[in-house]
């Protein structure tokens, strides 16, 4: 009797909610409406594509398709991570650069958000902005073609003041222990004046009273910024932070092409994942190519939701989710 009268109670409630489903479709239908277009791109551009995730786990070939293509299980996850293969070589490159690029990407907006908050003239405020956003501008092509201008064995800049102090010009493009710091700094100047709106605007909406108490209080403008504005700015920071840790895995392929091109003599200390994949998907195939990319998206989102954790253990409220 009671289990009878539990099943009513669950298919009433059951009736209540499908019930109130409705009126809330009907009540807001123009708004749902509204959301369908947007709706159908994010299903089949973000969740129908996950079924091409299985070629990772089979020899794929176009005659039996996806799912008709033999499996292979983690063969391809093997042969990544094999002695034949440069998987570990690549994935060491690609976290090297991402790892330093996330904190020099940290340390150099905030300074310079920092650094506009405190100029008073509008105009210097203006001119100074526009160079420092400038480069987000530029292709890495053009990136490309600045740091071989600095770099070329011949007539590059380096090489030149180097001659003119009495040294030996360096061979740049011969050197490949010198590629992976060119490439961070290159990374930091194009992006940095574009990171530091997002704190800029963040310290926009500052509580300026807590800036006027402290200055009554004698504290100088360092004080203000160790005590107010960092402390202030660290929310910003750590989501920040933690969408860049997500895409730890994934190298910026036009970076390292545009900078690097195919130069051979430096593709072991430059070559990221994604070139990798570049460079192997004609000979080893799509289900290589595949099994790397879900090897990424499967290591990032662990790598975030661990450090979402730990952002949310350390100061509760803090993290993305």
């Amino acid at each position: 009797m009671r289990s009878k009268k539990k099943l009513n109670n669950v298919h009433t409630a059951k009736l209540n909610r499908r019930s109130e489903f409705l009126k809330e479709m009907r009540r807001n239908r123009g708004l749902y409406l509204m959301c369908l277009p947007a709706l159908i791109v994010l299903i089949m551009f973000c969740y129908v594509p996950f079924a091409g995730t299985w070629m990772a786990f089979t020899d794929f070939n176009v005659v039996d398709g996806i799912f008709g293509s033999p499996f292979v299980g983690l063969d391809n996850f093997k042969y990544f991570f094999s002695k034949s293969s440069m998987g570990w070589k690549v994935t060491y490159n690609t976290l090297f650069i991402n790892f330093f690029g996330i904190i020099l990407g940290l340390i150099v907006p905030i300074s310079i958000a920092i650094f506009f908050n405190e100029i008073r003239s509008k105009l210097f405020k203006k001119l100074t902005q526009s160079f420092m956003f400038f480069p987000y501008f530029l292709s890495w092509v053009v990136v490309g073609a600045i740091i071989y201008g600095f770099f070329s064995t011949d007539v590059g800049v380096v090489n030149n003041m180097l001659r003119d102090m009495g040294l030996e010009p360096v061979k740049w493009y011969a050197e490949p222990k010198y590629w992976k710091g060119i490439i961070i700094f290159a990374n930091m100047w194009k992006w940095s004046g574009y990171s530091s709106i997002v704190y800029m605007a963040a310290m926009a909406g500052f509580d300026g009273s807590l800036f006027e108490a402290a200055e009554v209080d004698g504290a100088n403008k360092f004080q203000r910024i160790l005590s107010l504005t960092l402390p202030m700015l660290k929310p910003t920071a750590v989501v920040l932070t933690l969408m860049s840790i997500g895409r730890i895995f994934y190298g910026d392929f036009g970076m390292i092409y545009g900078i690097v091109g195919n130069n051979p003599v430096l593709s072991d200390a430059v070559t990221v994942i994604d070139t990798y994949v570049y460079q192997t998907m004609r000979t080893l195939g799509f289900s290589y190519s595949t099994a790397i990319g879900l090897f990424q998206s499967v290591m990032g989102l662990i790598l975030v939701t661990v450090a979402n954790q730990a952002a949310k253990k350390y100061n509760e409220g803090e993290g993305l989710f």
